[in-house]
C-alpha cells in the first residue's frame, strides 16, 4: 500500500508552503504503530504496550482474534488480521510498525512483504547487530517469556543465522511462579516478586555461561526490569525498547542546532 507521507521535523516557523495528507488519515504525529495482542493483565510503565514508556507519539491496534496462543504459535491464519492492522496503522500515518509481543516475530516475513513501510515485530530482531558489535567469541544470553515457543523458525523469521544462533543461551521464564501470571492471565502480578524472578534468572545465565556479553530481552513485558537486570550482570541489556527507539530515531529525524 504506497503511501506519501511527509517527511521532516517541522516548527511554526518551518511549517510554510504546501503541505498534504493521504486519503483516508484522519489522525497524525505518531511514528510507531504498535501491533497489540489480546491479553489481560497489568502494563506497567516501561511495557511496550504503555504509552507511558515512549517520549513521542505511538499509536496502538490490537489485532483482531491475537490471543496468546495464536501468536506463541505462529497460527498462520491470524496472519490476514496482522496485515489488516498494519494497512489501518499505515493509513493513519505511522512510520514504522513493531510488535507487541516477541513472538509476532513469527510472521515477519509475511508481514515486511504486504506493508510499505518499516516493520520490525520482534526484539529477537536485534540478534545479528547486538552479535556484530561483539567478538568472535563472545556470546549472546537471550530470556525469552516461553521457551517452548522461542523456535528456530521465529529466529529465522527475524533473520537469526545459523551463525548467530550457536552464539545464544536461551532461557525462559515461564516456570518462574509470578511471572507465569502474565502466560495464565491471571490479571494481577507482585511486581517485585517478578523483578526479582528475572534479576535472578539473568544472574544465573550469566554466571553459567561466562561467555556472554550482551543480554537480550525478548517479552514485551521485561523492559521495565531492563536496568534493574543491568545493574546485577553489569553488561549490556537489549529489549524491545532498545528497538522502539532505534526505529523512530530513523524515521522521526530531528535536525541540529548550536554553534560553531
Amino acid at each position: 500500500m504506497q503511501q506519501n507521507y511527509e517527511y521532516g521535523y517541522t516548527s511554526s516557523e518551518e511549517l510554510r508552503g504546501m503541505v498534504h495528507s493521504n486519503k483516508g488519515q484522519l489522525m497524525s504525529g505518531y511514528t510507531i504503530g504498535i501491533l497489540v495482542q489480546d491479553v489481560h493483565y497489568p502494563l506497567i510503565p516501561g511495557n511496550v504496550v504503555n504509552a507511558c514508556s515512549y517520549n513521542y507519539p505511538v499509536r496502538m491496534e490490537i489485532v483482531p482474534g491475537a490471543n496468546q496462543d495464536r501468536v506463541h504459535s505462529a497460527d498462520s491464519s491470524l496472519l490476514p488480521n496482522i496485515i489488516k492492522t498494519c494497512e489501518l496503522l499505515v493509513s493513519q500515518g505511522v512510520r514504522a510498525i513493531v510488535g507487541g509481543c516477541g513472538y509476532f516475530g513469527n510472521f515477519q516475513k509475511e508481514v515486511a512483504d504486504a506493508i510499505d513501510v518499516p516493520v520490525y515485530l520482534s526484539s529477537i530482531i536485534q540478534i545479528p547487530w547486538i552479535r556484530a558489535g561483539l567478538g568472535n567469541d563472545d556470546e549472546i544470553g537471550i530470556i525469552c517469556a516461553d521457551k517452548k515457543s522461542f523456535t528456530d523458525d521465529i529466529l529465522s523469521q527475524c533473520l537469526v543465522g545459523e551463525s548467530d544462533k550457536k552464539r545464544c543461551h536461551i532461557v525462559g521464564a515461564q516456570d518462574m511462579p509470578e511471572f507465569s501470571s502474565l502466560l495464565n492471565r491471571r490479571g494481577s502480578f507482585d511486581n517485585s516478586i517478578i523483578e526479582k524472578e528475572l534479576t535472578e534468572l539473568a544472574a544465573d545465565l550469566v554466571s553459567s555461561h561466562p561467555k556472554i556479553k550482551a543480554l537480550l530481552l525478548e517479552c514485551s513485558d521485561m523492559p521495565p526490569y531492563s536496568a534493574v537486570i543491568q545493574r546485577a550482570v553489569r553488561l549490556p541489556v537489549y529489549d524491545f525498547m532498545t528497538l522502539i527507539d532505534f526505529v523512530h530515531s530513523a524515521v522521526a529525524k530531528h535536525p541540529y542546532y548550536g554553534f560553531i
